[in-house]
């Protein structure tokens, strides 16, 4: 679906609100000039022109030619823009008065105040970007990470896009194919050869969106992180353990059994990975209320974790409320972590490892802190598979938009590839290659709805 463009002149500020060396107004539109020969005083009295992506020194005046502020001036020529458009960036101080006293006068002047995301918007609107690096903007202002951070540069220098294009061109040839064999028909001779159909859309359009929704799991870890959550029965050492990956002294640590009444939710960083650890309450038989309510609470952040640190006292030995509680957890992706071996022997341990046969484990000292590093590597070793994708970055990995209609695209093409073995009518293949295609134009944004495309721009900050 077409989106008109808007022609109007638009600002904000473009820097985030607080107090700075420097502050940015964007404009942007047919007016933008005007503009700025209305609101800047150029220290070259004299200066007739403005040359296109130059800065010029001067001070910012309102309607009554009061100095605002001393600040620097570019203009930009269409279409060597952000946007294709006009553009005109004014550096100021970094005070918000000072830049919402600047931008009173610029709105004053003719522009309007910008919608979230709207620059962006109008850079793919005008065809600058597809909506795959409009959305890796986003990205990129909302990382956490390096991993993040280099997983949005990536998409941003089109690497979805670029992914996603073979496949688009693949389909294309196989729609005309089969469309040929509608328009000219013939009883006598099959002019469609599906067996020959059917390799190229097995290996050039099935495969390659398998790969990309592989790589979405990926991507997800390394773009939200992972949750890792602590279990165990009371006393163990979680709270301990928290406070050690952090590296403070977040969580209350106390000998007394069931401290922790609730979850303590914090993150890090491992090897570029979020990982938000989620310090729980203890799982135990209970009296008290309100420590029923955060066994409860820990029970349902153990049935949302991505991995599970399931801790039991070395010290205490294997109790039967530990194997009760690891009857939760085996079902589900976890370490199990063996605290407190600064107090026993080897031999002890040793006997606690055959306790839980064919369990991944870590030996820990919440304590001294002896086989931190390990279980943190342990943590990264379970959460991302293969380690070189993330140190080279990974070429692309789709966000959960796009993974929801590659899946569904994925199912089509297998439809197709069945309809091609069961000699389905041309005409009802061309429509279900028409299904996929259409799937692969909404990624990149060519007929992607006008509604999705308001959701998505709203995610954006004003100014960007």
């Amino acid at each position: 679906m077409a989106v008109p463009r808007k022609t109007d002149t638009i600002a904000a500020v473009a820097t985030p609100a607080g107090i700075g060396g420097i502050g940015i107004i964007r404009i942007s539109g047919p007016d933008a000039l005007s503009i700025l020969r209305r609101i800047f005083r150029p220290h070259r009295i004299n200066l007739k022109t403005y040359r296109s992506h130059r800065l010029y020194y001067g001070s910012a005046v309102n309607r009554d030619q009061n100095i605002l502020d001393e600040i620097l001036a570019v203009y930009m020529r269409a279409p060597a823009t952000y946007t294709r458009e006009d553009v005109v960036e004014l550096h100021s101080h970094g005070s918000w008065l000072v830049l919402q006293s600047i931008l009173a006068e610029v709105f004053d002047a003719g522009a309007r105040p910008a919608e979230p995301g709207e620059f962006t918007k109008r850079a793919f609107l005008a065809g600058r970007i597809d909506l795959t690096r409009a959305e890796a903007v986003i990205d990129l202002l909302q990382a956490k990470t390096t991993g993040g951070v280099r997983l949005a540069v990536g998409q941003l220098q089109g690497n979805l896009e670029s992914a996603l294009s073979p496949v688009r061109d693949v389909l294309i040839r196989l729609l005309a194919v089969v469309e040929v064999a509608i328009d000219f028909p013939d009883d006598d001779v099959e002019i469609l050869d599906r067996e020959s159909l059917r390799p190229q859309l097995q290996e050039r359009v099935i495969a390659p969106v398998e790969e990309l929704l592989h790589l979405a799991g990926q991507g997800k870890v390394i773009r939200e992180g992972v949750h890792v959550v602590i279990v165990g029965r009371p006393n163990v050492g979680k709270s301990s353990l928290l406070n050690g990956l952090l590296r403070e002294e977040r969580a209350l640590v106390t000998n007394i059994p069931g401290t922790t009444r609730d979850t303590i939710e914090e993150m890090i960083a491992i090897h570029g990975v979020p990982v938000h650890l989620v310090d729980t309450a203890g799982i135990h038989a209970h009296e008290d209320l309100v420590e029923a309510l955060g066994i409860e609470r820990a029970r349902k952040k153990l049935h949302e974790a991505d991995l599970v640190l399931f801790m039991v006292d070395a010290q205490a030995g294997i109790t039967e409320q530990d194997h009760e509680l690891y009857r939760l957890v085996c079902e589900r992706d976890h370490l199990v972590v063996y605290n407190k071996i600064d107090l026993v022997d080897e031999e002890h341990l040793q006997g606690l490892e055959k306790m839980f046969p064919g369990a991944e484990f870590v030996r820990l000292s919440a304590r001294t802190r002896e086989g931190l590093e390990e279980l943190q590597e342990a943590i990264y070793a379970k959460v991302v598979t293969c380690e070189r994708e993330l140190e080279e970055q990974l070429p692309c990995a789709p966000n959960v938009r796009h993974k929801a209609i590659l899946s569904a695209m994925l199912e089509t093409c297998r439809r197709i590839d069945q309809a091609l073995l069961a000699q389905i009518p041309a005409d009802l293949l061309a429509v279900e290659l028409q299904t996929a295609l259409d799937g692969l134009m909404d990624i990149t944004g060519v007929t992607t709805p006008e509604d999705v495309l308001e959701k998505i721009f709203s995610e954006f900050c004003i100014g960007k």
